[in-house]
């Protein structure tokens, strides 16, 4: 389990980001951060990745305090992120990035179990250079490709939905919907779009750096989609 304890963050003016945060991260779980633009969504999962040191609060993991722990120390602990702009790399291969990424030789029939689980097909993409004859829709499950292919019991997408077109969107999606039943380990995603919403277990709303709700997704989707409280409607996907 990933439990955050009293995070707060600010920037050198002195605007705080992250305000006394506390919460916690189910295993086995899909969760979904949700919360208006620059609330602090993408700046708690940097904290958590170890991309950005809090000034005050503890983070752990399985019971562990990781606060001062970098992005390397963590990953070895179990921890691994994609975030919005994936990185596309001349003359290497998808096999290359996922072995890369498993840290260790990866077996042909591997290697075709990752691509199937986000939707490539194996032989078409098995050899391709991870460059920019890919669309945004193939590199982002490329990408998700390779957090799975690490392995870690806690995943982090910040906003995966960025820079795709709706029907690669639409695709994505599926993608989220077939790893959720494949994968063991914990899913947690950074997102306002609806469609990503509904298939979250729990649902964490993040505005002006505070947690302002949390809950399962039957709890917290009709607060969102009706604007209740102080609750900002999430944003509808253009791919319905």
């Amino acid at each position: 389990m990933l439990r955050l304890e009293n995070i707060s963050w600010k920037l050198e003016d002195g605007r705080g980001i992250l305000n006394d945060v506390s919460l916690e991260i189910p295993d086995s779980k899909l969760v979904v951060i949700t919360g208006p633009n620059g609330g602090g969504k993408t700046t708690l999962a940097k904290t958590v990745a170890g991309l950005i040191t809090p000034e005050s609060g503890k983070i752990f993991f399985d019971g562990e305090d990781l606060t001062g722990r970098d992005i390397t120390q963590r990953a070895k602990k179990g921890i691994s992120s994609a975030f919005q702009q994936p990185v596309r790399f001349k003359g290497l291969t998808v096999k290359d990035l996922l072995t890369l990424a498993a840290g260790r030789e990866l077996k042909r029939l591997e290697l075709c179990e990752l691509l199937g689980k986000v939707g490539l097909c194996k032989n078409d993409y098995i050899d391709r250079e991870v460059n920019a004859s890919l669309s945004g829709g193939e590199i982002k499950r490329i990408e998700i490709a390779t957090v799975l292919a690490r392995n870690t019991k806690l995943s982090i997408f910040d906003e995966p939905e960025a820079g795709i077109d709706l029907w690669s969107f639409a695709g994505l999606v599926d993608v989220f919907k077939e790893v959720k039943k494949k994968y063991k380990g914990t899913l947690m995603i950074i997102s306002h779009q609806e469609r990503i919403l509904q298939i979250a277990d729990e649902i964490i709303v993040i505005s002006g750096g505070k947690v302002e709700a949390a809950g399962t997704a039957e709890e917290i989707m009709p607060k969102l989609v009706s604007g209740s409280r102080t609750l900002r409607p999430c944003e509808r996907s253009a791919a319905e």
